[in-house]
């Protein structure tokens, strides 16, 4: 389904279920008072964004840490694979709903909640900020504990009262941070009001490194080289191009004629660079434009190429990236490689990659236009948030990296 369909759904249909379920709990919780038990089996929501998934890693990581828990993750099926990258949760122990048609959406919703009581998850941590659907889950969902932001005193954005512990979202802190915050009002030893109470400093956010072993980069070298047959690993190096955003927010695009001077500005100046254009499968043809319109042997269209499992190897023998504010920003995080990313509609405050990255960020007075308060769709159909940025100014950034690492 459309992204503005989902939303529609979730408004429309979302608002009267969270009204019909609370009251329902409410009653249910009359009859049989709720109690109290030990977080073990502890499942996290997070449905539609890939990076959030690596940006949730330290708080998952924090459950594992102090309270020795099972973790559980339900997710829609195309993202899925995004949790493979740290493998935080068991795979066995991941939950995937179908989002293409109502249908799926509609079986996949009762198959999970059958799924919750055989697993006997006695905790639900919603990350969503203010998605009615996984108000929904987490209300339904059978759990003793059920944690999540709740709106309070915030005008609108009604998600029933379905949650023991209800957390207050902070807009002027990192999402990895509010994150935290949840795992902090579930580990809590006494009742708050809001949740939480807690200080949360810059190490809880450290985020772990993945390992990539000499196979797997001889593989990808071996990859790379079936589509440039002239490339040399000992002398060129790697700089890759993201050029594209999800569909949820395409807004986030820089244009591709910036990205098709920048290219240029790269391989004119640092000739022994190779440039790959990275990309979905879907996103093949819009990568081979700008590979034309760039006209050198050494950009080379890279879209459909990886599975997601396989990025990390690509990141470990890349000199640089540079990324619309999207999930590679986020994959990147979990190697050292450096990466460089434009935001516009969104703030690197709150949504800034955990990794070796370094925020191109214009700020001006309308930015960020999205938030948990409309969200995350924004009126603006003309982002000179990100039009403001020219490639010079991109390839000054990057250009130490560059002079850094080529010979």
């Amino acid at each position: 389904m459309k992204i503005d369909t989902m939303r529609r759904i979730d408004h429309l249909a979302g608002v009267p279920l969270c009204w019909l379920a609370s009251g329902l709990l409410s009653a249910w919780h009359r009859l049989r008072p709720p109690v109290a038990k030990e977080p073990q089996r502890v499942l996290l929501i997070e449905l539609s964004e890939m990076g959030s998934t690596i940006l949730a890693d330290p708080a998952m990581q924090k459950l594992k840490r102090e309270q020795g828990v099972e973790l559980y993750f339900v997710i829609f099926a195309k993202n899925a694979p995004s949790l493979h990258l740290l493998d935080s949760v068991p795979r066995h122990n991941i939950f995937t709903i179908r989002e293409d048609n109502l249908l799926h959406l509609a079986s996949d919703t009762l198959a999970f909640l059958r799924w919750c009581r055989r697993e006997r998850i006695d905790s639900v941590i919603d990350l969503e900020l203010f998605s009615r659907y996984t108000a929904l889950l987490t209300g339904l969902s059978g759990a003793s504990n059920r944690v999540g932001f709740h709106a309070f005193h915030n005008e609108g954005l009604y998600r029933g009262e379905m949650l023991t512990h209800r957390v207050a979202y902070n807009p002027h802190q990192h999402i990895a941070k509010n994150f935290i915050a949840l795992v902090n009002a579930l580990l809590a030893e006494n009742e708050e009001l809001p949740y939480s109470k807690t200080l949360i400093n810059d190490d809880e956010i450290q985020l772990r490194k993945i390992t990539v072993t000499p196979a797997q980069k001889e593989a990808m070298q071996a990859k790379i080289e079936t589509l440039f047959p002239a490339w040399q690993p000992a002398r060129q190096r790697l700089v890759l191009i993201n050029p594209n955003a999800s569909e949820l927010l395409p807004q986030r695009r820089w244009m591709p004629e910036r990205y098709v001077a920048l290219m240029k500005m790269i391989l004119e100046q640092f000739p022994n660079v190779v440039i790959l254009i990275t990309g979905a499968p879907s996103e093949q043809q819009e990568a081979e434009e700008l590979r034309n319109q760039v006209g050198s042997e050494r950009c080379i269209n890279f879209a459909g190429q990886l599975k997601l499992a396989e990025l990390p190897a690509l990141y470990s023998i890349a000199t640089l990236m540079v990324t619309n504010d999207s999930g590679p920003g986020h994959f990147s995080a979990i190697t050292g490689l450096p990466t460089f990313v434009l935001f516009g509609p969104e703030t690197p405050a709150l949504y800034g990659s955990l990794g070796n990255s370094t925020p191109i960020y214009a700020g001006l007075a309308c930015s960020p236009c999205v938030s948990a308060a409309n969200h995350r769709k924004t009126p603006c159909s003309d982002n000179v948030c990100l039009q403001v940025i020219q490639p010079q100014q991109v390839f000054d950034a990057l250009r130490p990296v560059l002079e850094k690492t080529v010979q």
